[in-house]
């Protein structure tokens, strides 16, 4: 699933300073650190981030960022025609060379904002600071370059302005460059890309049709890098279009110990939601990514730290949800749950006939994963 992304700008003040900065990014899950040249060894030895660095050639950054003293933030005049640029044609130049680029514009006027979306078709990612926050024509370069293959990453000075940088025009820019001395506004700016990169899904109610026991199988457990609160889980099911919210082991119950972090997802064959798209539960790893969601929609990311495969007694819930029905195959046993249409966990073993329980359903079938307007019959 493609988040926004936080950058934190460490490039200004004492080492001191800098550090401060480059530790709460590390430490709150920064995308990018972005830093002069200079800097790049010593932030390295710091920890596993990537880094954009300030450059007017080629650097050992993940990303070079062109456009500091020189004609991005005003240093040196723009040319009256963009093709004589020298930031634009320096990224041209380290784009034939295979390196990563981003463009760095502080918008001074509306030749800025010109010469921005210029620099927004040649770049991978665009960096764009308003002299005044309340006119940066952000709406404009996100219309301009909607079509175009950028990330478009908006300066702000706080939390606050981070928020509103990753929502206008609904779909926002993708990411923010966060540029403060506040160690404590790095952390509001991370949970609000976390929270703003991920939207609501829709669940509806799925009446129970058919509970069945089917033997033994191979079911996966997915144990999270996240604690999952009640109310929490995993939506998986045997067709891509139709998946059950399966309810993470975060419930005391009175012959195990709770797992808030994981969810007995099903068996080896079921697809689970990862955001954009699904995969099979027998493909996930540790390292991947999966997504959370409560009973009211709401959902986020949580990494995976490890897959358990065993065998296991399994059983057959079918559903019928909008006219369609739906099944999956869980484990048989009490602490595997789904949840009910009032937002309570149900363990599935207490399930029958004329039940509701939530569900996500989707028209459509999905390719390799992918969401695809197609006919598509999984029975």
């Amino acid at each position: 699933m493609k988040g926004k992304s936080l950058w934190i700008k460490a490039d200004s003040g004492s080492w001191e300073d800098k550090l401060a900065k480059i530790t709460m990014g590390l430490e709150s899950g920064a995308d990018f650190i972005l830093v002069d040249e200079e800097d790049i060894e010593s932030v390295r030895e710091l920890g596993n981030i990537r880094l954009a660095s300030f450059s007017h050639g080629e650097s050992d950054a993940d990303v070079i960022v062109i456009g500091k003293n020189s004609e991005g933030d005003g240093t040196n005049p723009l040319p009256k025609d963009f093709s004589n640029s020298r930031d634009l044609n320096r990224i041209k130049l380290l784009t034939e060379k295979g390196k990563k680029t981003a463009a760095y514009v502080v918008i001074k006027g509306k030749r800025y904002e010109e010469f921005a979306v210029a620099l927004g078709k040649i770049c991978e990612h665009l960096i764009v600071v308003g002299t005044d926050w309340k006119i940066i024509p952000l709406e404009n370069l996100i219309a301009a370059l909607r079509e175009q293959d950028v990330n478009i990453i908006a300066g702000v000075k706080n939390a606050t302005e981070a928020k509103v940088a990753l929502e206008t025009l609904e779909h926002g820019a993708d990411g923010v460059l966060l540029d403060t001395d506040d160690p404590s506004e790095i952390k509001r700016a991370a949970n609000i890309v976390e929270d703003v990169g991920v939207k609501p899904i829709r669940l509806t109610t799925a009446k129970v049709t058919r509970v069945k026991t089917v033997g033994m199988g191979d079911r996966v457990c997915v144990d999270t890098c996240s604690l999952l609160s009640s109310g929490e889980g995993m939506l998986v099911g045997s067709q891509s279009n139709g998946l059950f919210m399966v309810h993470a082991e975060s419930e005391e119950s009175p012959y195990v110990a709770s797992r808030p972090f994981r969810v007995n997802a099903g068996a080896v064959h079921a697809y689970v939601h990862t955001g954009d798209k699904t995969k099979y539960l027998s493909e996930l790893e540790a390292g991947d990514e999966v997504l959370i969601v409560n009973s009211r929609g709401a959902t986020k990311k949580a990494i995976i730290g490890r897959v358990k495969i065993e065998r296991r007694p399994l059983m057959l819930i079918e559903a019928e949800v909008e006219g369609a029905k739906i099944t999956t195959i869980l484990q048989n046993a009490e602490t595997i749950k789904l949840v009910t249409k009032d937002g309570m966990p149900k363990a599935v073993t207490t399930l029958k006939k004329g039940d509701e329980v939530l569900a996500y359903y989707e028209g459509g079938g999905r390719h390799f994963g992918m969401k695809i307007d197609e006919t598509i019959v999984e029975k």
